[in-house]
């Protein structure tokens, strides 16, 4: 899996602490090492349906994957926090 600065990206893993499914998508805008030599980061920017940024994380790199033209893009309401 080649991955590109500003590519949509899928997320691999539930991420609860952001709000965020597997599957969602998000945009790839830089890679970071580990501060003690694990496994690289990817920072990514996460935007709503209408292209509104919603927020920018840093997950491990195995937490993303490529899309392809096998997926199909989807809608889901934005859980909030209770």
């Amino acid at each position: 899996m080649t991955l590109e600065l500003y590519q949509e990206v899928t997320l691999t893993r539930d991420l609860p602490e952001y709000e965020l499914k597997a599957g969602d998508i998000a945009t790839l805008i830089d890679f970071v090492p580990h501060p003690s030599g694990g496994e690289e980061g990817c920072v990514l920017e996460v935007f709503n349906a209408v292209g509104e940024s919603l927020t920018v994380i840093v997950v491990p790199i195995s937490t993303v994957s490529s899309l392809s033209a096998d997926e199909i893009l989807t809608v889901r309401s934005l859980a909030k926090a209770s």
